[in-house]
């Protein structure tokens, strides 16, 4: 049994008119590579140093979602985006940079605006991105000698977490954040792990859905995985 605390109810983010309350982990023993897999596998996600998935009693539209990495295959459009950026330069980084926050700060500001991480601070960059128990690695996209991307990834000892992807705001074409998980199947897969989690997927949020065009997929419903 995992020891929790639950939030009080606040306005969900997501859903007009729905109320928000978070399981939040109280196991400090849990909070490290080998126990956040563990966490993982039972729908849970990181933002910061916290652990935590929704808890809300009167909705259960944010579900967990997972991709078997040796199951996955892309999709015909998929392989059509990979195609159109192949001029785009990839490199892990496992150090955080400097150039990652203006590049994080256009992307709050100019697409997410509306969002409840808005505006964007470096402290509150900090208080998301980074961990005091976890190293994520850091996927670098560059257009030539231009950062324009970054997917910061939690490397487990079984799986890959898609914790957050950030991007240039001018670079509509490209589909960065699905080119990210592309991205991210191929490193999950030549590093022999066997899952990719993307977090929540929430059907009536548009915002949401790129995660739902991977196929197969799992979903966490009911303490299950479903596929």
């Amino acid at each position: 049994m995992i020891k929790v605390s639950v939030t009080p109810e606040l306005a969900c983010n997501y859903i007009e008119g729905e109320q928000e309350q978070l399981l939040v982990v109280r196991e400090a023993q849990l909070l490290n590579t080998a126990g956040y897999d563990v966490l993982l596998h039972n729908g849970f996600r990181r933002s910061g140093d916290d652990v935590y998935r929704p808890h809300c009693p009167n909705c259960q539209a944010c579900q967990s979602l997972r991709i078997n990495v040796s199951q996955f295959k892309p999709s015909k459009s998929q392989k059509r985006l990979l195609n159109r950026n192949k001029d785009l330069r990839v490199i892990c980084s496992e150090q955080p940079r400097e150039s990652y926050y203006p590049l994080y700060e256009s992307y709050i500001n100019t697409l997410h605006s509306d969002g409840a991480m808005y505006p964007a601070t470096p402290e509150q960059y900090q208080g998301f991105i980074v961990s005091n128990w976890l190293s994520p690695v850091f996927i670098e996209i560059y257009q030539q000698d231009t950062l324009i991307a970054v997917a910061v990834t939690d490397k487990l000892d079984s799986s890959f977490s898609a914790m957050y992807c950030f991007y240039h705001p001018e670079y509509p074409q490209r589909s960065l954040g699905t080119f990210a998980i592309l991205k991210q199947l191929e490193l999950a897969k030549q590093w022999h792990k066997q899952w990719l989690y993307l977090g929540f997927q929430i059907d009536a949020c548009n915002k949401m859905n790129y995660k739902a065009n991977f196929h197969p997929h799992q979903r966490f419903i009911a303490e299950n995985w479903c596929s």
